[in-house]
This record gives C-alpha cells, sequence and structure tokens, in this order.
C-alpha cells in the first residue's frame, strides 16, 4: 500500500483477465505444441510418411508466429499490468523467488532459441539433429512451465512457506503437483486446438487419418486435464472451497464459473471424440473451430476460478488484494492511513477528499464507482426505498427488496426492513432521509471492516486463515483510524447524489 494507486478507467482485474487469459493460453501452446510436433516429426522419419512431416512443418510456423510473438509481448504485458495494478504483490513475488525468475528466463531465452532455429533448419540440416534441436525446445519450455508453476500455486497455497519464509516451502506447495499435471494436460489441449486447424489443409485423402491422430492427443489432453482439476480442487483448503463449494457457497458466481469450465471440458472431450476421433470427416475449418473454442473456454473458466478463490487475498493470508499485509494492520490502526501512505496525506483536510484517497488506496482494487463491481448502485435511490416502503402494487415491495437490498442484507427480511425505514410520508416530507440512511449503513460496515482487522489480527501466524469466522470473509479488513473510517463513509455517502452535498463537499 506504499505505492500510488493506477487506474485506467478499466478494472484492473478485468484488464489483468484479458491480457493473462490470451498470454497462457498461447503459452501452453507453446509447451504442448513443442511436445505434439517434434513427436509428430519423429513419427514421420520413422514411417517415412510425407503428410505427418508437412504437418509437423506447418505447426513449427504456427509455433513461431503465435508462440515466440504474440506469447512473448502478451507476456512483458503481464509484467506491466501487474506492476501496475498490484505493484506490493509483484515486489513480495521478486524478493522471494528472484532466482525462480531468473532461472526461468533462462529457459525462455532457450525456448527461443531453440524454436527459431527449430523452424529455420527444416531440410537443411540432418533428421536426427533436427529432431534434437525440437526436443531442446519442448524441454525448455516445459522446464519454463515448471518454474513458473511454483510461483503461481504460491499466491493460492503457500503452505509451510507463511512459517518458515524458506523458498522450497512456498514453491513446493500443496497445489504444487496438482496444478502441474492440470496444466500439463491443458498443454496438449492448446497444441492440438491450434493445430487442427494447419491438418484441414491436409489431402483429402489422408485427412481422417491425421484427424484421428490428433484425436487421441486431443482425448489424452482432456483426461489429464480433468484429473488434474479434481486433484487441484481436492488439495484446497476448505476456507478456499468454501468460496465456490457446497450448497451456499460464499460466492455463487464462482461456482456458475466451475461449473462452466467443467461442462466446457465435457462438451470438448465429446466433440473431440466425435470429430476427431469415430468421424473426422467431419472436421472442416467451423467444426475444429468449436472444438478449440471450448478447450479455450475450460482454460479461461478455470483460470478465472484460480484467480478468484484467493479472495480477499494475493498471497493467501499473508497480503490482501489491495497491497495490505497482515503484518501491518495493527500498525496502521494505531497510526492511520494517512501517516502510512503519502498517497494519502496529500494536506487536503477535508474529509471528503480524505475518505475518496481512501476508497483509492483501501478499495479501488476490487472495485470502481460504476463499472465492475460498482459501488455507487448499491446505494439506494429514493425512487428505491419508496417502492420497498409503498409496496404497491403489493408484492413488487419485497421483490425490489430482494433485487436491491438482499444481497447486502442477507439476515434482514423484508418485514423486518420496512419495519425499520420512514414512512413514505416521511420520506417525501425529507428527501434528504436515504442520504442519511446510507451514510449510517455505510458507516457501520466501514467500522465493522475496522474491526475485522483486529480480528484477522488475532489469527495464528503462519497459519492458513479461515475467513469464513468473519462477518466479511472475501473482503480485507479497513484499516485506519476512526476518523478516517468516517471519512471514507461520508466520501461513499456522497456518491448517492449527482453533485457533492453541502456537508460533504469536495467529494465526487
Amino acid at each position: 500500500m506504499d505505492y500510488p494507486v493506477w487506474s485506467s478507467g478499466l478494472s484492473g482485474g478485468v484488464l489483468m483477465a484479458w491480457v493473462a487469459v490470451t498470454h497462457v493460453i498461447v503459452a501452453h501452446f507453446a509447451i504442448g505444441g513443442g511436445l505434439v510436433v517434434v513427436v509428430t516429426e519423429a513419427l514421420s522419419v520413422k514411417r517415412d510418411d510425407r503428410e505427418l512431416r508437412e504437418l509437423a512443418r506447418r505447426s513449427s510456423l504456427v509455433l513461431i508466429l503465435v508462440s515466440t510473438v504474440f506469447g512473448a509481448i502478451s507476456g512483458v504485458g503481464i509484467w506491466v499490468v501487474a506492476g501496475l495494478i498490484s505493484p506490493g504483490a509483484i515486489s513480495a513475488l521478486i524478493h522471494t523467488y528472484v532466482w525462480g525468475w531468473a532461472i526461468e528466463w533462462v529457459f525462455f531465452i532457450l525456448e527461443i532459441v531453440a524454436a527459431l532455429v527449430y523452424y529455420t533448419t527444416w531440410d537443411r540440416i540432418s533428421k536426427g539433429v533436427h529432431l534434437m534441436v525440437g526436443w531442446l525446445y519442448f524441454i525448455a519450455a516445459y522446464l519454463s512451465l515448471v518454474v513458473i508453476n511454483g510461483i503461481i500455486t504460491f499466491m493460492l497455497t503457500p503452505g509451510d512457506w507463511l512459517a518458515t519464509g524458506g523458498f522450497w516451502d512456498g514453491f513446493f506447495n500443496p497445489t504444487y503437483w496438482p496444478s502441474l499435471l492440470l496444466r500439463s494436460g491443458i498443454a496438449v489441449l492448446m497444441a492440438v486446438a491450434f493445430m487442427v486447424l494447419v491438418a484441414v489443409r491436409a489431402s483429402a485423402e489422408r485427412r481422417p487419418g491425421i484427424m484421428r491422430y490428433l484425436g487421441w492427443w486431443w482425448l489424452a489432453g482432456a483426461l489429464v486435464s480433468y484429473g488434474g482439476y479434481r486433484w487441484w480442487e481436492a488439495s484446497l483448503p476448505a476456507t478456499v472451497t468454501a468460496l465456490f463449494r457446497g450448497a451456499s457457497p460464499l460466492l455463487p458466481t464462482l461456482d456458475a464459473t466451475r461449473a462452466f469450465a467443467l461442462w466446457s471440458l465435457t462438451v470438448g472431450l465429446v466433440l473431440g471424440l466425435l470429430i476427431l476421433v469415430l468421424v473426422p470427416r467431419l472436421a472442416r475449418a467451423m467444426t475444429v473451430v468449436v472444438l478449440m473454442a471450448s478447450a479455450f473456454a475450460f482454460f479461461a473458466g478455470y483460470e478465472r476460478l484460480r484467480e478468484a478463490v484467493r479472495k480477499p487475498f494475493l498471497i493467501h493470508s499473508h497480503m490482501f488484494s489491495n497491497g495490505l499485509l497482515v503484518g501491518e494492520i495493527e500498525t496502521i490502526n494505531g497510526t492511520g492511513m494517512a501517516a502510512h501512505s503519502g498517497w494519502v496525506n496529500t494536506g487536503d483536510p477535508d474529509p471528503v477528499a480524505l475518505g475518496e484517497r481512501l476508497f483509492r488506496a483501501e478499495c479501488a482494487s476490487c472495485h470502481s464507482l460504476d463499472g465492475y463491481q460498482s459501488i455507487r448502485p448499491l446505494l439506494p435511490t429514493l425512487a428505491d426505498v419508496q417502492r420497498v416502503v409503498g409496496d404497491d402494487p403489493p408484492g413488487s415491495g419485497e421483490r425490489c427488496f430482494r433485487i436491491e437490498c438482499a444481497s447486502c442484507h442477507r439476515e434482514v427480511e423484508f418485514s423486518d426492513m420496512v419495519a425499520a425505514l420512514p414512512s413514505t410520508e416521511e420520506i417525501r416530507a425529507d428527501v434528504e432521509m436515504v442520504h442519511d440512511l446510507n451514510l449510517s449503513m455505510i458507516t457501520t460496515t466501514v467500522l465493522e471492516l475496522r474491526r475485522m482487522g483486529a480480528d484477522i489480527a488475532a489469527f495464528k501466524p503462519g497459519s492458513t486463515f479461515d475467513m469464513r469466522e468473519l462477518r466479511f470473509p472475501v473482503m480485507p479488513p479497513f484499516v485506519g483510524t476512526d476518523d478516517e473510517a468516517e471519512a471514507l463513509a461520508l466520501y461513499l455517502a456522497s456518491l448517492d447524489h449527482p453533485t457533492p452535498v453541502a456537508a460533504a463537499s469536495g467529494g465526487e
């Protein structure tokens, strides 16, 4: 939380998702493609099969263009975006795994050089040496995954690292091996997804056989991916699976994401069996695009699930999504956020202006005002309150309550809400009453989030925190003084006005 807040007008999480998902699809194709292309070339040499050799040659061109060009650019894009939206997390990862990143970059350079040599030396060097270059490429690419997988899985399940801070304790964490198996299967899926586009150009006589050959790779990749996913999910601690599993998951949208990913894999498995293995004559440009889409949908769904189940952490039980370290909670609550961050303490004494800076520092990593996970639409308007209280026609008030209120007031019944609200006549007589109600609700919530920080600080150090014990298990605590909590509440309450109210001048 010592860094400036970067805002592009688009949620950082959404921006990262677009960059990261496209990159990992290409990166896993680069890994799986290395295996499938080289094995295909080896078979073509053994069988003296010109069609298989041509499939390997054309696929190597796609591999070069997609992986070494787009993959390299998008990989840099991930570093840029992550460094802008989560500088604290990037700093922590570099400090913890600097030598891991260094060896990964060595493997990546070797991978790029081998790929370029492999493509440019078709029929220019002996087949044996050419195959050796291909295997060198695949080994370098796969070792790159071996390293990156340890760092990625560490963020969700840091394991014993929380207590020891040891490199290997965090690297070989509880989900390392399940994730490596899963990503190995995905790499094969991505390879076949791109190679079937090349295979449709094979001669009509050989196309069914080549498609069936790729179909067996596809089925193997799908089954390994499914087994790896199940192992990965079983390796997650209960505090993580509670977010998306069970009768009442804490985040039902993640349960839907999980279902989407697994159904996409199921559809891909069935389509691959049908159009590649059983009836390969159905493999045409349109059908293989649908096949590709099923694989991409599964991978994207899994990536979204993997990222989201870390909530509310960037590094589980160590660093929150806004960059707050668990070990800083008590200190910042004592001295104040303004004393901790120069980006909050700009010298402007206006409480609403301070509240806006606090929002940017502590909330904007996950929430926007009007876009993704927006704040403003959550605030009840005068019309919303009148519809709930008026209940005209009968039943409309309860429907409005379910739509507008129940997501935040889960423990409150409609009748209780009506009893607690002013009458329709009282609301008409004092329209600012709704603003006062918003300010009261927001202040209560912010203070609860501040008290939650003390509960988190009391968790056993060096352990995986069970956030289900807390009032807001998927949100970071608010840290700062009581005055700063009040300033944040004033700013958030001012969002229900087109222009700032007099008591909260200086807000948005």
